[in-house]
């Protein structure tokens, strides 16, 4: 018997490695993919620089021109580095939503938690109310971030509620958007000229305002969730095979799906505060990611953080060679971008369930 399934059990193995090395593989093009983004958009601006001397500039600053140094350390170095940070919590966020939600349109743009950022945003923006009052400096951020987390805190109330199912908290997270979206243009109706400029600009999304600060700070977040994603990577793997099939393997999956929930809207509520509403990078890359590496959480999760940095990245790109002499806000980017992406998704799944 042992030398009959001998062969069986040494092409199971091969078969195993070779998956194994080819989702390795996929995710080492993706950085390499990111490395040659991230060095385009440092190349390009209202003066494109060669990329040869960018990486001159980067490796050698102090031999490098004092005006060339300044504009890429000083002014596109913190815009570069915020679309990856921005783009890989995003990505990562709609990816553990997707997760726990059983949902693929979950995402923080799909569940209010955006919406909840901008309508916080704009309540600084039109009257001055700051929720956190003794950090007035930093009251546009801040209001984005408050709202954003109470409404991550309501939509984790209302699932734990008896009889909530996760088709539920999908629906609750649709209603929020529509709510903080009314709440959003009824502030825009009675803001002044200045003031509704600049609620319409901050929903746009736009990375030219990023800062040092700012980029350690959503670095900083994703430093302190992934490790804690990484330590439920099974967990969360076993999750995707349905709540029983996950309990009977030992998952909490209670305390598991509100960790996560924290987590994620922790992670996109940083974001979102700091560069405006970044609609479908939760959702595209997410998808993209399942597409490449599957669902085992090992790969899936720097997959997920690879194409949500990439595509802010790349979007970021496109953002200052659509319209010559002028930046394209970057929400607006990532929506004609993420839009086709979207209806394919819809068709993908309508065709699923014609079969």
């Amino acid at each position: 018997m042992s030398d009959t399934l001998a062969p069986t059990v040494h092409r199971g193995s091969h078969s195993y490695r070779a998956s194994i090395g080819r989702r390795l593989l996929i995710l080492l093009g993706l950085a390499a993919a990111l490395v040659v983004s991230f060095a385009v958009d440092l190349a390009t601006g209202p003066y494109d620089y060669p990329l040869s001397d960018v990486v001159t500039t980067l490796l050698f600053p102090d031999d490098a021109d004092t005006k060339m140094r300044v504009i890429l350390w000083e002014i596109r170095m913190p815009v570069a580095l915020m679309a990856l940070t921005v783009g890989a919590s995003l990505s990562v966020a709609g990816a553990q939503m997707q997760t726990i939600l059983a949902n693929p349109l979950a995402s923080p743009f799909t569940l209010g938690i955006s919406a909840a950022a901008g309508f916080g945003a704009a309540l600084a923006l039109v009257f001055g109310i700051a929720l956190v009052p003794v950090l007035t400096a930093f009251i546009i951020p801040l209001n984005a971030f408050v709202m954003a987390m109470l409404a991550a805190l309501v939509i984790h109330f209302f699932s734990q509620l008896r009889g909530v199912t996760v088709e539920t908290i999908v629906l609750l997270g649709i209603a929020m958007v529509f709510t903080f979206n009314a709440l959003q243009a009824l502030l825009q109706y009675l803001a002044s000229e200045q003031a509704l400029s600049a609620v319409v600009f901050w929903t746009m999304g736009s990375l030219v305002k990023a800062t040092w600060t700012k980029v350690a700070v959503t670095a900083m977040a994703l430093v302190l969730t992934v490790p804690l994603f990484i330590r439920q990577s099974w967990a969360l793997t076993a999750l995707r095979l349905g709540d029983a099939r996950a309990e009977s393997l030992g998952v909490n999956v209670k305390r598991l799906r509100l960790t996560t929930l924290m987590l994620v809207s922790l992670l996109a509520a940083i974001s979102v505060s700091f560069v405006g509403s970044i609609g479908f990078i939760g959702l595209v890359g997410p998808h993209i990611a399942r597409m490449l590496v599957g669902e085992d959480q090992r790969f899936f999760m720097p997959a997920s953080i690879l194409c949500g940095a990439l595509i802010l990245s790349a979007t970021s790109v496109l953002s200052k060679m659509l319209v010559p002499g002028a930046i394209l806000p970057i929400g607006v980017a990532t929506a004609l971008v993420g839009i086709p992406f979207f209806f394919s998704l819809i068709f993908a799944s309508r065709k699923r369930n014609a079969w």
